[in-house]
């Protein structure tokens, strides 16, 4: 169930950041979404948004690494 769970947390954010790269893409081929005003602030937002979703990923990443890299420590000891 643990794990089914941690993969729903980086399943979502991967896809946040996959709707990033789409409106980064649609303002450099200059197509405006309805929700957004200019090619611009959609770049912007766009950016944001995937590394909004890498940097979260990254991060469970390496929580997940140092909290196994411990339990490591802990049983040398």
């Amino acid at each position: 169930m643990a794990r089914l769970i941690a993969a729903t947390l980086l399943v979502i954010p991967g896809i946040i950041a996959a709707f990033g790269i789409k409106l980064m893409r649609d303002s450099l081929f200059n197509e405006v979404n309805p929700f957004m005003i200019n090619t611009g602030l959609q770049f912007i937002a766009g950016l944001a948004l995937l590394v909004g979703g890498i940097w979260f990923i990254g991060g469970f990443i390496v929580y997940r690494d140092r909290k196994r890299q411990a339990q490591k420590q802990k049983r040398r000891d």
